[in-house]
């Protein structure tokens, strides 16, 4: 019997796996417990609101499953992106060695021979933009004022990779995990030609950054629709596009570009994470995400960033019955 970590590689190299990859299985994730990710100078949580080390306002309430940027008249960072050098303050990312004890206990528990140390980053750079900005905010600066969107993004890098500096010799990872939200459910929130301009260059430089300080496999996380980015995706250097919702026509993509890349979803939590879900539910779109994405370059995934899911019991639902089908199929 393959490990996870040799199931997937088959899987993404179009070889001979043994079952189904199932869902985040082949990854350590060491997400939001270092000093830095996640922290915040208030107390957060739900029912709660608090800003983050960014200065970015958010809301967490009772009958949400998570927290969310929030912008209103008065609490939006970055008004004017002209403004951006004298406004945006990148946060501390140096902290004493003890601060860094539950993270190094996380790193300890991964088995190296079963599974990707895997680092992982949030927010991406159209989320850091907008989460900045406001959506409406972040829309007209692209359209209208491209090279300080660039000049902003391209800062933003140069923070991340000094971020990374600090965790990467620690944990030595095999796998970067990388937030950034790209679309709605059925369209990109900008052309194709606005995220080559602005985002591809600086997306290249940073995944190329990783792979040359020992990443071998990038995961991105984009629960929309992004069908469009794919042979950009390709060329900034991603492996596996992770939160690829049915409505970007998963066995047309494999089809065009398997081989290239893999895709991590088809199991959309709008539909299968909801407070009246199903055992049959869950059977019925299992089934149809596996049958449309096949065995190589598709790994059957709800498309929610992280192993979990909104309402208990549905990803581990999820979990049981993509288990089950590998015993079916293989």
């Amino acid at each position: 019997m393959l490990t996870k970590k040799q199931n997937v590689i088959e899987v993404i190299k179009g070889g001979n796996p043994d079952r189904y990859v199932n869902q985040y299985e082949f990854m350590h994730l060491m997400f939001g417990v270092d000093p830095f990710m996640f922290s915040t100078p208030e107390p957060a949580g739900p029912g709660m609101t608090w800003h983050t080390q960014w200065g970015v306002l958010y809301e967490w309430p009772e009958d949400h499953p998570g927290g969310m940027p929030i912008h209103r008249p008065g609490t939006i960072v970055l008004e004017d992106i002209k403004q951006w050098r004298d406004v945006v303050k990148a946060p501390n990312i140096i902290f004493p060695e003890e601060a860094y004890a539950d993270y190094m206990a996380l790193a300890a528990q991964c088995d190296r021979e079963d599974t990707f140390m895997t680092l992982g980053m949030f927010p991406g750079l159209l989320e850091i933009t907008h989460h900045l900005m406001s959506m409406e905010g972040a829309m007209q600066a692209i359209a209208l004022e491209p090279d300080d969107v660039i000049e902003l993004v391209e800062w933003y890098v140069d923070w991340e990779i000094e971020y990374a500096k600090t965790l990467i010799p620690r944990i030595q990872p095999d796998a970067l995990f990388h937030h950034d939200d790209w679309g709605s459910q059925n369209s990109t929130l900008i052309s194709p030609a606005m995220f080559k301009q602005i985002y591809l260059p600086a997306y290249k430089r940073l995944y190329g950054w990783y792979k040359d300080n020992g990443i071998e496999y990038i995961i991105h996380h984009c629960d929309s629709y992004a069908a469009t980015y794919v042979p950009m995706m390709i060329e900034m250097g991603i492996d596996i596009w992770q939160g690829c919702m049915s409505t970007n026509d998963i066995p047309n993509l494999i089809k065009q570009y398997g081989g290239q890349i893999s895709f991590m979803g088809g199991i959309d939590n709008g539909v299968v994470d909801r407070a009246d879900w199903t055992l049959e539910l869950i059977d019925r779109e299992t089934r149809r995400a596996i049958a449309e994405g096949g065995k190589l370059y598709y790994i059957p995934c709800c498309v929610m960033g992280g192993p979990g899911s909104s309402y208990e019991g549905v990803y581990d639902a999820v979990t049981a019955k993509i288990d089950e089908l590998s015993k079916e199929d293989f």
